[in-house]
């Protein structure tokens, strides 16, 4: 049974606090893009996971899919299978590759085996594995609040522009992006802005990690600056990075930022 995880971006991301247990308070859209992993689980005679495409670090047994069928199982008697994921979506680039995995596996499972879980339940297991797993059980924009892990209905359709994102040769690790964000109340209501025109964007949407990720790293500030000069209407760092996104008016020619950084466009 194959399944296709799809990417994510942030659009405007605020650090509004720091929380007692060590994680932030943020506000944030989260927007699907047509970035995709594969995923394949077939019946085995014991649990199995490998994987293609992108390497992957860490040890296996912390992979999120793994996780995620170590939680369904100890509700559930779940049959052991093999998982083969093919990983296409960059990694360390603010894309939400991993938690997309996680939160496609959870429902790829819950099809395959006729678990009848509702969105909630699914979104409940999804929640303990990261901050924004439980985003791809629907799969569809909201405006998100919390660590990233409460949601609130949106309706913001991006499908008349041209939607292009940018991997600089860049990785940036969340610590990293946290290290330089001073916490403080958003100067404009995000939940707000989103809904003006996407022309409007520019003066209205920020993403917090810009100002520090832009001065360690000048190659992902120089992938934005050069998305405006192509003609971007609105651009942007993707969470943490370090991706940047460019929203067009029409296709771009972008044949320059492909000399030195991967280029996904038609999302």
């Amino acid at each position: 049974m194959l399944s296709f995880p799809n990417a994510k971006i942030n659009i405007g991301l605020n650090i509004t606090g720091r929380r007692a247990d060590g994680y932030h308070n943020l506000e944030t859209v989260f927007y699907p893009v047509r970035i995709h992993d594969v995923l394949e689980v077939v019946p085995s005679a014991e649990l199995q996971f490998s994987a293609s495409g992108i390497g992957i670090p860490g040890r296996t047994e912390d992979n999120l899919c793994l996780k995620a069928y170590a939680l369904m199982a100890k509700d559930h008697a779940l049959p052991p299978v093999h998982l083969h994921l093919h990983k296409h979506i960059p990694i360390g680039a603010g894309l939400g590759g991993g938690s997309a995995d996680a939160g496609f596996f959870i429902r790829l499972i819950n099809d395959r085996f006729t678990l009848g879980l509702s969105n909630p339940d699914m979104e409940s297991y999804a929640r303990k594995l990261g901050a924004d797993c439980a985003f791809f059980i629907r799969n569809e924009p909201v405006f998100a609040t919390g660590i990233g892990d409460e949601f609130h209905p949106l309706i913001l359709d991006l499908a008349a522009y041209h939607l292009v994102l940018v991997m600089p040769r860049v990785h940036i690790s969340t610590a990293e992006a946290y290290r330089g964000v001073k916490p403080a109340a958003p100067r404009k209501s995000l939940r707000e802005s989103v809904l003006r025109p996407v022309e409007e964007w520019r003066s209205l949407i920020t993403n917090d990690f810009e100002q520090t990720i832009f001065k360690n790293h000048p190659a992902v500030r120089g992938v934005k600056a050069a998305l405006y000069e192509a003609g971007a209407i609105y651009a942007s760092m993707s969470g943490s990075g370090s991706s940047v996104y460019g929203i067009f008016d029409k296709q771009p020619d972008l044949a320059e930022l492909s000399k030195e950084n991967q280029v996904f466009s038609q999302l």
